[in-house]
């Protein structure tokens, strides 16, 4: 018998300030799950955006406040100076790294080194635009009757396409001669998503009262490989171990309170358990 749950309201207070172009932002959210038949267990999250511009630089620091103390999540400054931008990643990722993909699947492993500086220049190549980034790899990219084209040569040579044609969304991305790629359209006012990893996800309702559907397909497993913070040899950056889950399903239904916040309750079947999520943005 599934649990009794009772879920909390959430109440928010949200402004709009700027101080010497200084813009701030959040969100936070609460999650209750029963875990089927294993011990329940609540998270929390917590996350702030500042976002600081004058004339064309911009830096964008963001942070997890949750816990005892401060973490900082991302460091990204940005700057033109005629036709040249210049970007820069300042904050690297935990060295361990442990992500969470849904249905019990976990994928573990050393995280780059990905901080670095890009530096992009429009030139007169019909629409693209040409980047260099401090790993030495050249970036093509661009915009060409509705087809939107980034390539990639360098340690990993990358190739991806986005493109909407009679309704629908296509993106194609190959990287080192992996394939991956994604439709999306939208039929009788239900969105529908199919991605080559051969999930499917149906969305219908009405805004801030919706319901989705989403079938997860068979993941097969694959070992880690080992990698350098220069991006260099056989195992480029490295990858993390992916292991291996069985199809499954989930569904999915949110809604949006006057008070400003959301709540969202998901069951899924892999594991028989029941997910309830109060969130607010500010």
């Amino acid at each position: 018998m599934k649990k009794l749950i009772a879920l909390f309201a959430v109440s928010s207070m949200a402004s709009t300030a700027a101080v010497a172009g200084v813009a701030l932002s959040g969100a936070a959210s609460v999650t209750y799950d029963d875990n089927g038949s294993s011990p329940s267990a609540t998270s929390y999250d917590a996350d702030m955006t500042i976002v600081g511009t004058t004339g064309s630089t911009t830096l964008t620091a963001s942070y997890d406040m949750e816990g005892a103390s401060m973490k900082t999540t991302a460091v990204d400054l940005s700057t033109s100076i005629g036709p040249v931008t210049i970007a820069a990643d300042m904050f690297n990722e935990v060295t361990l790294a442990t992500t969470s993909t849904g249905g019990g699947q976990s994928n573990e492993g050393l995280a780059a080194d990905d901080t670095g500086v890009t530096i992009s220049v429009d030139v007169p190549i019909g629409d693209a635009t040409v980047a260099l980034d401090n790993s030495g790899n050249v970036i093509l990219s661009g915009t060409w009757s509705g087809i939107t084209l980034s390539h990639t040569v360098g340690d990993t040579t990358s190739t991806t396409a986005s493109v909407a044609l009679a309704g629908v969304d296509m993106n194609v991305t190959n990287k080192g001669g992996s394939t991956t790629w994604d439709l999306a359209t939208t039929v009788s006012g239900i969105d529908l998503t199919l991605t080559s990893a051969k999930t499917v996800t149906a969305a219908f309702g009405l805004a801030g009262n919706t319901m989705t559907v989403t079938s997860v397909g068979k993941v097969a497993y694959a070992s880690a490989t080992t990698g350098r913070s220069d991006g260099e040899g056989t195992g480029g950056y490295g990858t993390y171990v992916t292991n291996s889950v069985a199809s499954y399903t989930t569904v999915a239904i949110a809604r949006d309170l006057t008070s400003g916040a959301s709540l969202t309750a998901t069951y899924a079947t892999n594991n028989d358990s029941l997910t309830l999520k109060a969130a607010v943005t500010f």
